[in-house]
């Protein structure tokens, strides 16, 4: 089940080129008693700055708020137009990925299916080639461990690969570690092995995952080096 955002924005719709420009949370709240991310307050709004300077507000329900660092927009279908890649959490349900447009919500995965219960997003790419961007993210990376990567394509989220034994955040961090790289030779996944043993790059072969090891320090340095290919 997938419940509306409350939009509180200018009546007039967008215009030809009107985009997105940046993104940010605002309204801070507490009614969702977490934490994961080191402290108890998380976000009930998203703003969304547009190239026509208008301020768009989607305002979510009391169940509802935004377990995240920061709103990562990125023009996930290729038109010109960026869409905006959040993490929604519901107070029964936890969380779940979201992208969200001009007029709001466009697409989300389903709910983890549980209250806290999270999902630390690595990056969008084109991981396997087809053309298709896809968005990576770690489900539950202190329980589950497992990479899981949508495609988004015609405004819909599908789930189209999975590799368990990975994570890319520790709880009470206030940030996610790792991301997407390209080094030369297409896209990869920079995580960390699910014990923290080690950094490893991944990337797409042969419908799934080539793993290739980088660094046995997982510090924030060491994900910066492994970022920039060093």
């Amino acid at each position: 089940m997938r419940w509306a955002a409350l939009v509180l924005a200018l009546a007039a719709p967008a215009g030809a080129g009107e985009t997105i420009v940046s993104a940010r949370y605002d309204d801070v709240t507490t009614r969702y008693a977490h934490g994961v991310l080191g402290d108890a307050e998380e976000w009930g709004t998203l703003v969304v700055l547009t190239s026509e300077g208008r301020r768009l507000r989607f305002v979510l329900p009391e169940e509802r708020v935004f377990e995240d660092l920061e709103p990562r927009v990125s023009d996930l279908d290729g038109d010109g137009r960026p869409e905006v890649i959040v993490v929604e959490s519901h107070r029964d349900f936890g969380a779940r990925l979201a992208v969200y447009g001009m007029s709001g919500l466009i697409a989300a995965n389903d709910w983890i299916g549980r209250s806290n219960r999270w999902l630390a997003p690595i990056g969008a790419a084109d991981l396997d080639g087809d053309g298709v961007t896809d968005i990576a993210f770690v489900d539950r990376p202190h329980l589950a461990k497992t990479i899981r990567v949508y495609s988004y394509e015609n405004a819909a989220l599908t789930e189209i690969a999975e590799a368990p034994g990975y994570s890319n955040h520790r709880i009470g961090e206030d940030f996610i570690s790792g991301g997407i790289r390209d080094c030369g030779q297409g896209p990869e996944l920079v995580v960390a092995r699910a014990d923290w043993s080690g950094i490893v790059a991944l990337r797409w072969t042969d419908g799934g995952f080539a793993e290739t090891a980088l660094s046995v320090d997982t510090g924030p340095e060491a994900f910066d080096a492994a970022l920039a290919c060093r």
